[in-house]
């Protein structure tokens, strides 16, 4: 069976990877343009009091709505596939962000209190960052099955092993990557702040909330945004350390779409509209993030 099949592509319709991507990014782009242009219009024609326009433009956009599900026929086939992975991207973003960020506060704390050997140990747990993905990959898959031998599976045997396997190692390379941004923000912070919270009788935790992390707020908007986008772009390591196995079960966004561009013949248009669908989704959420982040910042 070919790849692509509806009512706007004939049956043999194989498509070339560069007017599939150039066909889906046009049409996205004039749907999004005639959503607002319409929804301007309507709010400005009833502003007016044009009820006979204002129900014109409401049909329109309506009109323009259900094509849309008509022209998206064909990419059904793509969700189908591509759903388990978006699934598997998604929990892995969500929990490695929560998990990277946390940690690497924690550290940056801990490391700011004037320990000894404090340059130490920010050497240590930064050097995780400098290593390769595909070495991680590697020196992670042989550490987790050296553990999971004694029960005689492999990390290839669940998908619950193989997505803790994937957590583990992004929280490993990146947390001491971030611990050096959040130190830079703490060391950002003037002292006086921190004296007059504790002369006010503000307790640790209350100083920790309503100084510190209000004050850090612009590392925790480029930490976040990091450790997004490295989650998205996370194809070495899932390559390296699970391969997708079982089943592509634990195979991410980008490894999905190298394995369908170049893993099946004739299938590259499918693969090049997935990277473009690929790059909207991240292109929507990064912008989503930042401008949810950058809000809560205030000026020390």
């Amino acid at each position: 069976a070919r790849p692509m099949t509806s009512i706007f592509f004939p049956a043999d319709f194989t498509g070339d990877a560069y007017q599939y991507a150039l066909y889906y990014t046009s049409f996205w782009l004039v749907f999004v343009y005639v959503q607002l242009v319409g929804h301007m219009l309507h709010s400005y024609m009833r502003s007016l009091g044009q009820v006979n326009v204002v129900l014109w433009i409401t049909l329109f956009v309506s009109a323009v709505r259900v094509v849309a599900t008509i022209l998206l026929v064909p990419v059904m086939h793509i969700r189908g596939a591509y759903l388990g992975q978006v699934i598997s991207w998604a929990a892995d973003a969500v929990v490695s962000i929560v998990m990277v960020n946390v940690f690497a506060f924690a550290l940056a704390l801990l490391l700011t209190r004037g320990l000894r050997g404090t340059n130490l140990f920010r050497s240590v747990f930064f050097m995780p960052n400098l290593i390769g993905g595909i070495v991680l990959g590697y020196i992670w898959s042989l550490l987790i099955n050296g553990v999971l031998a004694f029960w005689g599976v492999d990390i290839t045997y669940s998908a619950t092993y193989g997505f803790w396997g994937l957590i583990l190692l992004n929280n490993w390379q990146l947390i001491g990557y971030m611990m050096v941004i959040y130190i830079a923000g703490l060391q950002n912070i003037p002292g006086e702040l921190i004296e007059a919270a504790a002369i006010d009788g503000a307790s640790s935790f209350k100083a920790l909330w309503r100084v510190k992390i209000p004050l850090v707020m612009p590392s925790l908007t480029i930490c976040t945004f990091l450790t997004l986008t490295n989650s998205f772009k996370m194809f070495d390591q899932n390559l390296a350390l699970t391969a997708g196995a079982p089943e592509r079960s634990t195979q991410m966004l980008a490894l999905n779409i190298y394995q369908t561009f170049y893993g099946r013949s004739g299938w590259q248009g499918v693969g090049q509209a997935k990277a473009v669908l690929f790059f909207l989704l991240v292109a929507l959420l990064a912008f989503v993030q930042l401008r949810l982040t950058r809000s809560r910042e205030v000026d020390a």
